[in-house]
Formats: structure tokens, C-alpha cells, sequence
């Protein structure tokens, strides 16, 4: 390899790759991503698609995007600015100049800027750097397209797909970039297209060629070095929110020693889980694709009453209908989990946009008093964790548990060092005693208030359900007043008592903090990062972030109550704010909301509350 003409060490970089929908820049990003973390680097990733099925081409609304922020020191968000840009057309760059750190390295497809595809963008003139304010920045104006034709003219492929390897040359060009190896992207296209060899070599070689030019061009542009990052030993994989959560769920039914089974139907973002569990088989794993919402739900809840860890996933307009089959769980206190991988609303509204908006719904969207117990992952690793405790709580306190994550959560990804699964808590199933003599279809655990579970065709534990009200002894339907209050205020009681076994509210940063930063979910990479970043310039501030919503933890007023100045800051008008006053109402708030379809960025949080340490 020739001598480089600059090399920038760095501890951390954020690459955005952004073209068409059809221009594989998912692929592209995802690939780069798992070098970045074979490589050693921590990694946060963002993919950001379209709401379009397929938007008109070179438009501002067709583009997709792919953010990746690596480094040798630990990473909690995708980065807020991108120090290089990878734009395949000129839409992708007119979408995301203004994304750009100053100074920054734009690596431009020249090959489609021609007027057709310049006017289609937005812009009024021939010279798109200078109309996007990047002349002060690093250009390279590749002839990417052209290139991919001249490197496979002689391979007997037809237009459009040597047209389709266009990614594959920008990605050889970012690896000479970042001197990234090739090895693994290589083999990744030797096994996906292992039947088409033509396809295996062309894909290749455009590759090697995309890396080769990047020596050729070195005198025009820096190189970056990025160190791997000190991390703890073990064996490690890049996870999804979405894959993180199906496998949190076959951790659970490991350790409770129940079948898992989801019954499902497919919605954006939230259809990932669906594919993987029922890729599953081979764990013993059944997978329903319902013909919709409510029969997704439907059938597991009949899984549920036959003795199954049932599962049912869906995004906010599913979750709705789906509301009063969850309050049929309620009051026939079967263990369900209800997985919501939060996106845009009201209606379809944003279907692949990020937000915190379903929040109300989980809480109180069922007629009746319908209580049920609300999680929310805030990373897309962790969303492993709160999938197995989702599941633990619904078995072990026989309730629906509602787990909320997002679509920033749920397609993001992050290194996730595999766990040992004999160190994760046992789930008890509290199963119904055939031999006891005083056995009815409530009888209590007397801590927990949670019944029994007894499956159907087991002698000697017959019983009705359904959703009548229930008498609180026998199960029988029963219309008598004091029984149906009663039972209402054992269900509400029950789901309370889950505060005894999750653990209290963690606060980070400064006790003595002159603010109380407060999140919950998906935004805790950024609250953290802000927080943490004005720590280290001087700045005095703790952050409260709740995973566990209904019911909050045990000390959260004690933490709440240090504090005269709070902000809660969340992706939607204020709804855990709005919850934490009807909880609390001596407790004021301030509020910062954000509801554009993206997540947080670190400079808006830290512009916010410098204003509030200035007051």
C-alpha cells in the first residue's frame, strides 16, 4: 500500500450512507457495521428509511439513509453529525448537508448529477457543493457509476445488475477509508450469493476495486484511524432491538421451561421479531401469522390458557386493536406479553419514523379497569433483557405485561457480548396444584395476589373463563357489585406488587445535580450523552431514566422530591410527564418534546439544559 497523504486519528467517527431506497444503502451500512465491530470498535447504528414503499427515485422523500457511530471508547448514540457522507445521488446529499460536521468528507456519486436528477432534488443550480454550503469541506467527486460499469464491462452481467454493485464500490472506497479489511464483507457475499458464482465474483471484484481506488485518489483526501476498543472478553455479536428482543424471549421459555408461542401479524417496525422466532423451529418455537391484529392477539391468549409463554407483537396502530382482547387477559389473569415497537402516528402516520407516543395507549387504552404491567427498553441490546423480565413477570404474577420499544431501538444496532444463561434468574410457573384439596380458580398467592395456573385437560382443575366478571372464589360469572369491586381492586393490587421485585430507580450523574434530567425508553443513549458531556465541561446534572413504568419504582418519589428543577424529556407532547404529575402532583416538572420522526439529538438536549443551569 502506497504512503497515505494524511492519516486523522480519531477515538470516534459517524459515517452516514444515504441514497435511493433501491440504491442497497441498508446493506451497505450494515455491512461496514459488522467490520466496524469484528474490527473491535463499539458501535451505534441508525437506519432511516422511507415511509414510502417505493418513492418516486432521486426525490428528497425516497431517500434511505444508514448512520453508524464507532469508536475505541464506549458509543450510546448513532451521533448527531456525520464526519463522512456517502451520497449516491443528489437528493441524498441535499437531504443530509446539513448533517455534516464542518470540515467533513462527502464522497459523491458525480455520475448522477446530472440536471434530471439535480431539479428532481431541489436544486436550482448545476453546482450542488456550493449550493449545499460544503465548499469549505472535504469533496470526492467519484464517478462511482461509471467506475462499476468499467470494472464489470467484461463480466456478462446486464445493466442493471452490474447497476445493483454500485454500493459495493462506494463500500470498498469507505473501507480504504477507515483501513478496514475486506475479509469479512467478502465473505458475507461469497454465502448469500453462494448459487450464483457470476454474482459472488462480480460483487467482489467491484469491492476490491471501490478499495483500489481509494489508493489512487489518497492525495486527495485524509484517511481515519480508529483504534478497537477495550471491552470486555467474551464471544460478541452485532444485535438488532428487534433481534434482541426474540431472543430475550427464548432465553425466557429456556428458564421457565414452557414453549414459547407467538401469534402475530405483520407491521412495520415490529415485524423483524415475528421472522426471527419463526425461524426457530429447531428451539421447539411456534409461530402464528395471524390474518390480522386481533386474531394475532387471540390465538395467544389461547396459547396462554393452555399452558404455553405466549407472545403477540405489534407497533402503536396494532397495539389499538388489539386493546380488547389485552383486557380479556386481564380478567382471566393469563401470562401474555404484548411486544409495541413504537413508531410515528396517529393512524399509520410515520410507519418507519421513531416515537414515544404510544404511552397513554399502554396505560389506559382498554375499557374498563384493565391494569397491566408497562416495561420499555432503552437500547438496542437491552431490549434482551426487558424481553426476558417482560416474560418472567407475566409468568410469575400471571398478568399481561406490555414492553414498549422503538423504531429507533428496534432496527438500531449495537455489540451484544452473548450471555451466560446459567447466571440469569430461574422463572417460576406457578402452577396449579392437582392435589390440593381447597383448590379454586382464584385461590391467591397471599404476597403476590396472583392466581394460579391451570391448564386445561388437567383432572380435577376444570374451570370456566372467559370475559364475564368472575366471582373471586369459584371463577364463576358473577354480576354481584361488591365482587366486581373487589376484583377490580385485586388486578389493579396485583400489578402494583410487581414494584417489590423490580428494582429501584438508578440515578446517574450528580446527586447534588442543580437539574434532574428525567427519560424513559429509547432516549437514554442521548440523555446519557448530553448529561455526560456537560459533566465533563463543569456542568452539574443527574439523570433519572425509567425502564419500569406501571408500576414506577419503589423510590421514585424519594428521587423525584430532591429536586425543584426537573425536565422530562420525551418523543411525543408530554405523556410520561402528564403520568408522573397524576402520580406525583406536588412534583413540578418542566418539559423538552421532540416529535419529528427522529430521535434526539446530543447538541438540542445540550443547548436545552444549559438554559435551564442559567436560570
Amino acid at each position: 500500500m502506497g504512503k497515505r497523504s494524511k492519516v486523522i486519528e480519531r477515538d470516534e467517527v459517524v459515517v452516514r450512507f444515504s441514497g435511493d431506497s433501491g440504491d442497497g444503502m441498508q446493506l451497505t451500512g450494515t455491512l461496514f457495521s459488522y467490520t466496524s465491530a469484528i474490527f473491535g470498535n463499539d458501535i451505534s447504528t441508525f437506519p432511516d428509511y422511507p415511509s414510502e414503499i417505493r418513492a418516486p427515485q432521486g426525490t428528497i422523500s425516497g431517500v434511505s439513509g444508514f448512520q453508524v457511530h464507532f469508536g475505541h471508547t464506549e458509543v450510546y448514540t448513532p451521533g448527531d453529525y456525520c464526519d463522512v457522507l456517502v451520497a449516491m445521488n443528489p437528493a441524498a446529499l441535499k437531504a443530509n448537508a446539513k448533517w455534516m460536521k464542518p470540515g467533513g468528507t462527502v464522497i459523491l456519486d458525480v455520475d448522477s448529477c446530472d440536471e434530471k436528477n439535480l431539479r428532481k432534488a431541489g436544486y436550482e443550480t448545476d453546482d450542488p457543493i456550493t449550493e449545499s454550503k460544503l465548499s469549505g469541506y472535504n469533496i470526492v467527486k467519484a464517478p462511482i457509476t461509471t467506475l462499476t460499469k468499467e470494472s464489470l464491462k467484461d463480466m456478462g452481467l446486464d445493466n442493471k445488475s452490474i447497476l445493483r454493485s454500485k454500493n459495493m464500490y462506494a463500500l470498498g472506497l469507505v473501507y480504504w477509508l477507515f483501513d478496514r479489511p475486506l475479509d469479512h464483507t467478502k465473505d458475507y457475499i461469497k454465502k448469500k450469493f453462494k448459487k450464483n458464482q457470476l454474482i459472488v465474483d462480480a460483487n467482489v471484484k467491484v469491492l476490491e476495486d471501490g478499495y483500489n481506488y481509494g489508493n489512487i485518489i489518497q492525495a486527495l483526501t485524509p484517511s481515519y484511524h480508529i483504534h478497537p476498543a477495550d471491552i470486555k472478553k467474551g464471544k460478541y455479536r452485532n444485535l438488532s432491538g428487534n433481534q434482541a428482543v426474540a431472543w430475550g424471549f427464548l432465553a425466557a421459555a429456556e428458564k421457565s421451561g414452557l414453549e414459547l408461542f407467538l401469534g402475530s401479524y405483520p407491521i412495520t417496525p415490529a415485524t423483524e421479531i415475528l421472522q426471527e422466532l419463526s425461524a426457530r423451529k429447531d428451539l421447539g418455537v411456534k409461530v402464528f401469522q395471524a390474518e390480522d391484529e386481533i386474531a394475532g392477539i387471540c390465538t395467544a391468549i389461547g396459547a396462554s390458557f393452555a399452558g404455553d409463554l405466549a407472545i403477540t407483537t405489534t407497533s402503536g396502530p396494532g397495539l389499538a386493536l388489539k386493546g380488547e382482547a389485552i383486557g380479556l387477559a386481564v380478567i382471566a389473569e393469563l401470562p401474555l406479553v404484548i411486544v409495541n415497537v413504537q413508531r410515528g402516528g396517529p393512524s399509520t402516520g410515520l410507519p418507519t419514523k421513531t416515537e414515544q407516543s404510544d404511552l397513554m395507549q399502554a396505560l389506559y387504552g382498554r375499557n374498563g379497569e384493565s391494569p397491566a404491567v408497562i416495561i420499555a427498553a432503552s437500547s438496542p441490546t437491552n431490549c434482551f433483557d426487558y424481553a426476558f423480565y417482560a416474560a418472567k413477570i407475566a409468568v410469575e404474577h400471571m398478568t399481561p405485561v406490555i414492553l414498549l420499544t422503538d423504531g429507533f431501538l428496534a432496527n438500531g444496532t449495537q455489540p451484544w457480548r452473548l450471555p451466560n444463561l446459567e447466571e440469569w434468574p430461574a422463572i417460576s410457573v406457578p402452577k396449579a396444584d392437582v392435589n390440593a384439596k381447597d383448590w379454586h380458580p382464584y385461590k391467591r398467592d397471599l404476597e403476590k395476589l396472583s392466581r394460579y395456573w391451570a391448564t386445561p385437560g388437567t383432572a380435577g382443575l376444570e374451570h370456566r373463563i372467559g370475559g364475564l366478571e368472575k366471582d373471586e372464589h369459584t371463577g364463576a360469572v358473577s354480576h354481584d357489585a361488591l365482587n366486581h369491586q373487589r376484583m377490580v381492586e385485586i388486578r389493579e393490587e396485583k400489578v402494583q406488587r410487581v414494584a417489590n421485585v423490580v428494582p429501584e430507580l438508578e440515578l446517574l450523574g450528580d446527586e447534588d445535580a442543580d437539574v434532574l434530567v428525567v427519560g424513559w425508553g429509547g432516549t437514554f443513549g442521548h440523555l446519557f450523552t448530553a448529561v455526560d458531556e456537560l459533566a465533563n465541561e463543569g456542568h452539574k446534572l443527574a439523570l433519572a431514566h425509567f425502564n419500569y413504568i406501571k408500576p414506577l419504582p419503589r423510590n421514585t418519589y424519594e428521587v423525584l422530591k430532591r429536586y425543584k428543577k426537573i425536565v422530562v424529556c420525551e418523543l411525543n407532547l408530554g405523556q410520561f410527564a402528564d403520568y408522573l404529575t397524576m402520580n406525583f402532583p406536588d412534583i413540578q416538572t418542566q418539559r423538552f418534546n421532540k416529535v419529528q420522526g427522529q430521535p434526539f439529538t446530543v447538541v438540542e438536549l445540550k443547548e436545552h439544559f444549559k438554559t435551564l443551569l442559567e436560570d
